[in-house]
């Protein structure tokens, strides 16, 4: 297949880059424009294997349809987005300009150039704040923060695209909380100023950070602070690979991508601590904007409708590969 990868200099889509190459099946094209993505990735990746990168920000439609009419391509999976919750409350207009909006300009493109496969990067923020924790693909979709609604719009914009269309399939990958860097270490989260909790942990751990802090210890969950699924970024990288290949033979789905196990912020500093045989300083701050207690997959659905088997599946492990990356880099 001739794929097209938005966003594939960034933590995710770096990994499923590697991913694609190593199966070295396809004819790649990545488009990045490094506001968050990281050339030291793309660089990397050269040595895995043959693609083209093209530096362009997804708002310069002209260009972007320009590599459209040129690449005839199969599918399309789009990362390019920004990510912190905190952040979209603050700033929503960004975040619907570059996540929903550039989204609904690619989809348009899909439709004019006869790309006919759209794995969208979606994310657990859609369910918001659910009743009991856990999730399913069913559960209601009622997100809490900009940046879970950016998301949501997206989806529905699919659907709607797809009932329209029956040569255009999507899949919908909603990710939960993702983590760890490459088994070889090739690549790893380069994400400035990142907010994900083991890649805060592993900074703190390796003296790039003083402290780190837990935001908010008065939540209704077993310890106070919230829970989260932590998958590593191999398995979801790799269930995105599973998923491309569902839909040659199948009609579009939606799927959680997770472990279905949930760990407060509290256990997992605790298994940092443990991990590296550091015991590095934590403070409590006060809650973050958007940010729900307790967040949980039930990611069956996706082990028993395509070939996707995690093989990385532990806690420890996780935090061991973002420790070492965070080490070597």
């Amino acid at each position: 297949m001739k794929i097209l990868v938005t966003g594939g200099a960034g933590y995710i889509g770096s990994h499923v880059l590697k991913q694609l190459l190593e199966s070295n099946r396809h004819e790649i094209v990545v488009v990045d424009n490094l506001c968050k993505g990281s050339m030291k990735a793309i660089d990397a990746l050269k040595s895995v294997g043959e693609f083209e990168f093209i530096k362009e920000n997804l708002e310069n439609l002209p260009v972007i349809e320009e590599i459209f009419k040129r690449g005839k391509f199969d599918a399309i999976i789009h990362f390019a987005a920004f990510i912190e919750v905190a952040e979209s409350v603050k700033n929503p207009i960004k975040y619907y300009l570059n996540n929903t909006a550039n989204a609904i300009n690619l989809i348009a493109l899909c439709q004019k150039y006869g790309v006919k496969n759209f794995i969208f990067s979606s994310t657990a923020a859609t369910y918001g704040e659910p009743e009991n924790g856990k999730v399913t693909e069913e559960s209601p979709q009622a997100p809490i923060n900009p940046y879970g609604k950016s998301k949501l719009m997206v989806e529905w914009i699919l659907k709607d695209t797809a009932a329209a269309n029956k040569d255009f399939k999507f899949g919908i990958l909603r990710y939960f909380n993702v983590a760890g860097a490459s088994s070889d270490g090739l690549i790893g989260q380069n994400y400035p100023n990142a907010t994900h909790l083991i890649k805060i942990a592993t900074q703190t751990i390796t003296g790039k950070r003083d402290k780190m802090y837990i935001f908010g210890d008065d939540y209704d969950t077993k310890d106070g602070t919230c829970i989260r699924d932590y998958i590593h970024v191999e398995d979801l990288a790799s269930a995105h690979l599973a998923v491309l290949e569902y839909l040659q033979t199948n009609d579009s789905n939606v799927f959680n991508v997770g472990y279905g196990t949930g760990f407060s912020v509290k256990e997992v500093i605790s298994e940092a601590k443990k991990v590296s045989g550091v015991d590095f300083a934590v403070e409590i701050a006060p809650r973050r904007e958007g940010d729900p207690a307790c967040l949980i997959s039930n990611a069956s659905k996706i082990r028993f409708q395509t070939t996707w088997v995690p093989c990385h599946e532990d806690l420890d492990e996780i935090i061991q590969s973002a420790l070492n990356w965070e080490k070597k880099n």
